[in-house]
């Protein structure tokens, strides 16, 4: 999945839960200048280890991330 594609999925999916990035982040235990830089695509690979999280904290399962 390209780093644009994921950050999209990302942001989306945060705004659909009516989440901000500093809620995303504190649910999953990353910082919120994590979150900005992989919603912005400066991330490019997460770890699986953060996908899992994310996706945890999201409410997804990790292949609604990386689908």
């Amino acid at each position: 999945m390209s780093p644009e594609r994921l950050s999209r999925v990302i942001q989306k999916l945060r705004e659909s839960k009516d989440m901000t990035q500093r809620d995303l982040a504190h649910e999953a235990q990353v910082t919120p200048g994590y979150i900005a830089q992989l919603e912005m695509g400066i991330r490019k690979n997460p770890s699986l280890k953060v996908l899992k999280k994310l996706a945890k904290a999201l409410g997804v399962p990790v292949t609604d991330l990386l689908g």
